[in-house]
């Protein structure tokens, strides 16, 4: 493992296909969860205490789903976007 600027251990480029989907989703899920909750609940004590469940169940579907359809997506994008220049 390296070490960032900040002293940070970081962890092998291998990691990264992995690494990407997890915080995707972990930050997808966490602001539909909450949009959603929201929504349903309004601003209140209930909210609060419902959120960390709804983003968890949510998360729980969407890392796997991420890791599902990234490939799908990824040939979608190839055939929208050219390549870069090399």
């Amino acid at each position: 493992m390296s070490q960032s600027r900040s002293g940070v251990p970081r962890l092998p480029s291998r990691y990264g296909a992995l690494v990407m989907p997890v915080v995707l989703s972990i930050l997808m899920s966490l602001v539909v969860s909450g949009v959603s909750t929201l929504k349903s609940l309004g601003v209140s004590p209930a909210f609060v205490s419902t959120w960390p469940m709804a983003w968890f169940l949510s998360w729980l579907v969407a890392f796997p789903t991420l890791l599902l359809v990234l490939p799908l997506v990824r040939r979608i994008v190839s055939l929208v976007v050219e390549p870069a220049p090399r």
